[in-house]
C-alpha cells in the first residue's frame, strides 16, 4: 500500500470511528502519528492535499477540476487520460486503477440522484461546481469506462467581456443585445464545444432584471443572475423503468409557469415542436442545436418536430418555424482559430415556402445592420 493510500485509510477509519470530526484533522493526525512511528514522510504538504481529496473530493482528478485553465478531461481507460487545455489536447501524466475510478465516478453521481448500472449504462449529471459528467461503461464500451467531464466558467462570460477580449466587435454585440431586448427569438447553433452555451448565458445576461426566466435542460448547465429564474433538468427512469421526465414535458410544464422568458439548454428530439409553439404564442426565447451551418439549424428544426408523431406535417412545422425564429446565430471551432461566431442571420419565408437564413450585414455603412445573402458573409471571431 503507498503512504498516500495508507493516510487515507488511516484518516476514513478516524472519521468512521467518531473521533474526529474534521477531514483536515484527522488527515493531519495520521501524519503525526506515522512520524511518530519514525515513518519519513516526503512532501507532506502534497500528500496532505491529495489525502483531502481522497476523503471529501474527488481523489487524483481533484486538482484538474479545480484548474480552471482546463475545458474538459475525459478518460478512455485508467491510464489514459486526456485534458483540454489552452485550445489543445494533452495528455496528463496520471494512472489510475479501474476500482479507484469507479469509485470517483459513483462519489461524483451520489449527490446528482441519477444510477449508472448495466441497465442503465449511460449517464449525464452535473457537478457541484457546475461540471458536466458523462460516463458510459461496458458492455456499451468495449471493455473500461469512458468518462467526460466539461467544465465551465465558475461566473457569466458577459458580452462586454467578448468585446475587451476582441472576441467580439462592439457592433455585433450591440446588436446581438438589442435582439435579446426587444423579444427576438435566437436560435444558437454549432459543434460539440464550440460556445453555444457561453452565448447563450451572455445574452441572457443581456435582459432586463424584472424578465421571469424558466429554463428546461437535460442536466443543469444554463447560468443566469437573474432574481425570477426557474431552472429545470429531466430526470432517469427508475429501476422499474417508472418516473422519467423528458425534455419534452420540461418544456409543457415550462408554458404554464408564466414565463416572460423560455430557453431550452438544446433540441434533439420532438421537444422543437413544443418549443416552436410556445415562441409562436408570445413567449420570447432561445435555444441551442448541433448544426454545421445557420440554413442547416433550420432545416434540423423543422425536421425534429416531425418526431412527434405522425400528425405533424412538415407544411406545418416549416410555416410556425419561419414565424417563430427571429435570428440565427452559428458557432464554429478549430484548433487553429478558437471560437467565433460565422453566421449571423434573420430568418425569412423564402419562395418555396421553407424558412431561410440571410446574413446580416455589419459592413453596411447604414447606422443598423441590414441582411445580405448568407453566402457573402464574413466572419466574425469570439
Amino acid at each position: 500500500m503507498s503512504l498516500l493510500a495508507g493516510v487515507s485509510r488511516s484518516a476514513r477509519e478516524k472519521l468512521v470511528a467518531g473521533t474526529t470530526e474534521s477531514p483536515n484533522h484527522a488527515v493531519l493526525q495520521v501524519l503525526d502519528e506515522f512520524a511518530a512511528h519514525g515513518q519519513a514522510i516526503q512532501s507532506e504538504p502534497q500528500i496532505h492535499a491529495s489525502a483531502l481529496n481522497n476523503l471529501q473530493g474527488f481523489g487524483a482528478l481533484q486538482p484538474f477540476i479545480d484548474d480552471k485553465s482546463i475545458e474538459e478531461i475525459w478518460i478512455n481507460r485508467p491510464n489514459q487520460i486526456f485534458v483540454a487545455k489552452s485550445g489543445g489536447v494533452q495528455v496528463i501524466d496520471l494512472e489510475l486503477d479501474a476500482e479507484e475510478l469507479r469509485t470517483l465516478i459513483f462519489r461524483m453521481l451520489r449527490a446528482s440522484g441519477r444510477r449508472l448500472d448495466r441497465t442503465m449504462p449511460f449517464v449525464d449529471a452535473a457537478l457541484p461546481d457546475g461540471s458536466r459528467l458523462h460516463v458510459v461503461i461496458p458492455e456499451v464500451t468495449a471493455s473500461h469506462w469512458s468518462v467526460n467531464i466539461r467544465k465551465f466558467p465558475s461566473g457569466i462570460i458577459t458580452l462586454g467581456q467578448l468585446v475587451a477580449w476582441n472576441s467580439l466587435t462592439q457592433q455585433k454585440a450591440d446588436y446581438l443585445s438589442a435582439a435579446v431586448r426587444s423579444g427576438k427569438n435566437i436560435l444558437i447553433a454549432g459543434a460539440t464545444h464550440s460556445g453555444k452555451t457561453t452565448l447563450l448565458c451572455a445574452l441572457l445576461h443581456e435582459l432586463q432584471k424584472d424578465i421571469r426566466l424558466v429554463t428546461c435542460e437535460e442536466t443543469f448547465e444554463i447560468r443566469s443572475e437573474l432574481q425570477d429564474w426557474v431552472a429545470m433538468q429531466t430526470r432517469q427512469p427508475n429501476l422499474e423503468g417508472q418516473g422519467e421526465i423528458p425534455l419534452r414535458r420540461l418544456v409543457k410544464e415550462a408554458l404554464r409557469m408564466r414565463p416572460s422568458y423560455l430557453v431550452i439548454g438544446e433540441v434533439r428530439e420532438a421537444e422543437s415542436l413544443d418549443l416552436l409553439i410556445g415562441m409562436n404564442s408570445g413567449i420570447p426565447g432561445m435555444c441551442t442545436i448541433h448544426a454545421n451551418s445557420a440554413q442547416a439549424a433550420l432545416v434540423k428544426l423543422c425536421t425534429l418536430p416531425l418526431l412527434a408523431g405522425p400528425n405533424i406535417s412538415s407544411d406545418f412545422v416549416r410555416a410556425t418555424a419561419v414565424q417563430a425564429i427571429d435570428l440565427v446565430v452559428q458557432c464554429s471551432n478549430s484548433p487553429e482559430r478558437g471560437r467565433w461566431i460565422n453566421e449571423i442571420a434573420t430568418v425569412s419565408e423564402g419562395i418555396d415556402g421553407k424558412p431561410h437564413a440571410t446574413q446580416v450585414d455589419f459592413d453596411s455603412p447604414n447606422s443598423s445592420p441590414k441582411s445580405s445573402p448568407s453566402e457573402n458573409s464574413s466572419e466574425v471571431r469570439l
